[in-house]
Order: C-alpha cells, then sequence, then structure tokens
C-alpha cells in the first residue's frame, strides 16, 4: 500500500512524547541546564534510578552540539504498558499476544527524515551529540542505533540494535555479536563478496524499540509487520537512499551506508547490559554515505549498562517470548518474569499451578531451550509473587530440596558477552530450581493477611498520619 502523507506522530518518537505529557506528565522530564556529552546523561539517569525514577529525559542543551538528545524512552514498565493499554503485571501476556499478529506494513513515499540530506565529504557523524556513557568506553557509542538490512538470499528485511563505535566521521565500529539475523546476512552477503547495504534509523518510538527485540518468529515474516501488531496498524514504512531498503517513516535521523565484507577493526571495550565492560566483539566496521534528518532532529540514545533504559525491554521481551513457548505444552503456566537486576537476561521466573510432578521440570527445559541468554530458572507455586524477589526468596527457603530440587545441564551455549561464558565456546552450566510445593502430600500452610486487615490497617496509619 503506498500512502502519500507519511506523518503519523503515533508512531515516532514525538508521538510518543506527546503520549507521555497527556498521560503521564510527571514521566517526562526536561533538562535546561547544560550538560556534557561525557557522562553526564549517563550519571543522571543512574542517580534517578536510584532514587526510584525512570522518566524519559530530553536534555536539551548539549555542550557543542544544537541538537537535543531524548534518552530513557523504555525505562518504566507503567509507562510501556500503559502504551499498550494494560496494566504493567499483564504487560508479558499483552506483548505476547500482539507480537503474533503479523500486520503488513503501510509504505509512504516521502518522510520528514528527507528534510535534510547529506551525502560524499559532507557527511560528519561526530557532529551528532554521541554521548561517552563510561570511562571504559573506547569512544562515544551511538546506542540507540536500529539497523535496518535485508538477507542477501531470501529479501526479507530485519532490524534490531547493535552497538555503534564512533571511529571518523563517516565510519562506525559495530558488533553483531547477537550471532541471529544480522549476523546471518552479513555472512551471506560476504560469501558472495558483497558488503551489506544497511540503513542506521535513530529516533524511534517504544514500542519500534520493543518489537524490534522479538527473535523467534517464521524467516518470511517481517520485523516492521511484527512492531505493526504492538501498535495494532500498519507500520509505516518510506524507502531511502540504500536501494531496496525501507526505513519506519516516524523515525528522526537515517545513516546509509554498508557494513564491509572481509574488514575487521578493534571495536570496544563498551559498557554491557552485565554491568561489566565487555571486550568481546565481532569487530565489524560501517561506512556512511549518506546521512538524512528531520529539520529539527532529536538525537535518541540509550542509556547502556544495566541501566533500565537498556535492559528492561528485554526483560519483557523475554518473559514474552518464554510465556509463549510455555504456553504451547504448559497451560497451567501463568505468569514469567525476568529481573532487571539479572541483567534482564540471565534468570528467568515462572508461576504455575503444578498439577503433577515433574511440570516444573519441564517448564524449566522449555525455557532454557526458547532463551539462548537465560541460564537459571526458579519455578515457584501461584501463590508466589514473582515480581517481589523477597517472596520468590522465601519460596526457594521454604520449599526446595536441593538434592531434588536443583539440577544442573552443563555445557550448555550461552550468551558471547556473558563474562562467565567459556571465552573459546560460550558455554556454561545452566540451572534449574524447582521452588513448588510437593503434591500429593500435606504441605505448611502459609500465613495470609486479608484485603480487608490491609486496608484497616492502613486506615489506622492513615489516622495516625502515616503515609504509605
Amino acid at each position: 500500500m503506498l500512502v502519500k502523507n507519511p506523518v503519523n506522530d503515533r508512531q515516532s518518537l514525538r508521538g510518543y512524547l506527546e503520549f507521555l505529557e497527556q498521560e503521564f506528565p510527571a514521566e517526562l522530564l526536561r533538562i535546561k541546564v547544560p550538560v556534557k556529552r561525557e557522562f553526564d546523561m549517563t550519571t543522571t539517569v543512574f542517580e534517578l534510578e536510584k532514587a526510584g525514577r525512570d522518566p524519559t529525559l530530553i536534555f536539551e542543551n548539549v555542550e557543542g552540539f544544537d541538537m537535543p538528545v531524548v534518552t530513557n524512552i523504555a525505562a518504566n514498565r507503567r509507562v510501556l504498558a500503559g502504551l499498550l493499554g494494560v496494566e504493567p503485571d499483564a504487560l508479558p501476556a499483552a506483548f505476547r499476544e500482539r507480537v503474533q499478529k503479523y500486520i503488513p506494513c503501510e509504505r509512504v513515499d516521502d518522510a520528514p527524515w528527507n528534510d535534510v540530506v547529506m551525502e560524499g565529504d559532507d557527511v560528519d557523524l561526530t557532529k551528532l551529540p554521541i554521548p561517552l556513557q563510561f570511562g571504559v568506553d573506547a569512544a562515544p557509542y551511538i546506542t540507540a542505533g536500529q539497523l535496518v538490512a535485508r538477507d542477501p538470499i531470501s529479501g526479507v528485511d530485519t532490524t534490531g540494535f547493535h552497538r555503534l563505535m564512533l571511529k571518523g566521521k563517516n565510519r562506525l565500529g559495530v558488533s553483531l555479536h547477537s550471532r541471529r539475523r544480522m549476523y546471518e546476512f552479513h555472512r551471506r552477503a560476504e560469501q558472495m563478496g558483497k558488503s551489506l547495504p544497511v540503513a542506521i534509523t535513530l529516533g524511534i518510538h517504544p514500542l519500534h524499540y520493543m518489537g524490534s527485540m522479538v527473535y523467534a518468529y517464521p524467516p518470511n515474516v517481517r520485523k516492521f509487520e511484527i512492531i505493526g501488531g504492538l501498535f495494532g496498524e500498519p507500520y509505516r514504512v518510506a524507502p531511502c537512499g540504500v536501494e531496496g531498503l525501507e526505513v519506519p517513516a516516524g523515525a528522526e535521523i537515517i545513516i546509509e551506508g554498508e557494513i564491509l565484507a572481509g574488514v575487521h577493526e578493534p571495536e570496544g571495550p563498551f559498557g554491557e547490559f552485565t554491568g561489566y565492560a565487555s571486550y568481546r566483539s565481532t569487530q565489524n566496521v560501517f561506512v556512511a554515505h549518506r546521512v538524512r534528518m528531520r529539520q529539527d532532529a532529536m538525537y535518541h540514545s540509550v542509556v547502556s549498562g544495566m541501566a533500565k533504559d537498556h535492559i528492561l525491554t528485554t526483560c519483557i521481551t523475554r518473559e514474552g517470548e518464554i510465556l509463549n513457548a510455555l504456553k504451547r505444552n504448559l497451560p497451567n503456566v501463568k505468569a514469567v518474569h525476568v529481573p532487571h537486576s539479572t541483567c534482564g537476561a540471565f534468570m528467568a521466573i515462572i508461576s504455575m499451578n503444578k498439577i503433577a510432578e515433574g511440570e516444573p521440570q519441564m517448564a524449566v527445559m522449555a525455557a532454557l531451550g526458547t532463551e539462548l541468554y537465560t541460564k537459571y530458572v526458579i519455578v515457584v507455586d501461584e501463590d508466589v509473587n514473582i515480581f517481589d524477589m523477597n517472596d520468590v526468596m522465601w519460596a526457594i527457603a521454604t520449599r526446595v530440596r536441593a538434592e531434588k530440587d536443583v539440577f544442573m545441564i552443563p555445557g550448555s551455549k550461552g550468551a558471547i558477552l556473558d563474562p562467565s561464558s567459556d571465552p573459546e565456546t560460550f558455554t556454561l552450566t545452566k540451572m534449574g530450581i524447582d521452588a513448588t510445593r510437593p503434591t500429593g502430600r500435606d504441605f505448611a500452610e502459609r500465613l495470609t493477611i486479608s484485603e480487608e486487615s490491609k486496608a484497616r490497617a492502613q486506615a489506622i496509619l492513615k489516622a495516625a498520619g502515616v503515609s504509605l
């Protein structure tokens, strides 16, 4: 479908900011005081996290640059749930349901990022306010760059995040360490003796952010069709200057170029989601040929390290993916939680109504088989709040007999960025914990407090001048 008017702010970063102003005004923070691109923006986000706050931030005055920086757009579970019209605890299930409803894209003939076009010697990525986030980082990094490319064999495109190290005016280091579609596309192009044509998208809506993290889907489906499922309508894309490629019409900035064949250069270290500096990289190189942007473009950055902006979306997408896999054979599974505190990847907690022994073990194996990054899986009864680690640890402390309820799977493939994995093979031992009550015999009764009693206690405290 071709549409003349490409503007649909609902699907853009700007549309998201308008949504915040209307629905969650306390979660939008404009910083007007001057900030440096070195460390200030990252540190501000971490200080807010320590204080229990996760607002989207707009840094309006970055010293030495004319462009504002928007960050922390995907750090608030309540806001992300609001975008899908559900409560926070229903977010994984809503995500799981919608990413399976593929909606064909709507192609438009123009986009606002065609306002300004620079190519050849005019391309200068150093003029973008790219933050330096941690002292260990080898250089400033584009962290919100969504790479878009097509499979050289099938022609189906994909999009996803990859870290991009600033190396010069038109040169970026890139790591394809996820070893998934983009890595395979580049490998196939390289086998043909060709570089991989790529466009980098900057400035996207959080629902695009979320949808781009999905990895388990049929090979003939476009990521943009998955993102459309989250929006509940066709996602609008427009042709860019890279032949055959379409990119989001609502984006702020498009960088067009290619990932070179047969060229590898040092890339990293970089402050990764693990909370450690990562020196592991595929050491690929992207060369920019052209930059397109809105006249009043905003620069979008994702706070790296263990910031929620970096890993909360991976928590939610992994929750949805694991829940989807479990529901196929274990309909009595209730919910899945991947805690932010476990790097948004390495632990999954499963709530289930166990009706037979062995079901928790089935759930563990299905979860580990679904999610490469996950290495610890805990299964609990549905009376345990999986979003409260105190409750989960209580279940482990009182319901686990280690000799029968803890089991190991050695030699499992792990994440390349997991510092505990073998540096040569990236394998490690994974673990499952059955923290459910045994079936077929009486078990100690859990102490509970009724909702009526809680309400009375809250009223007593309020009368005493205590605010909760």
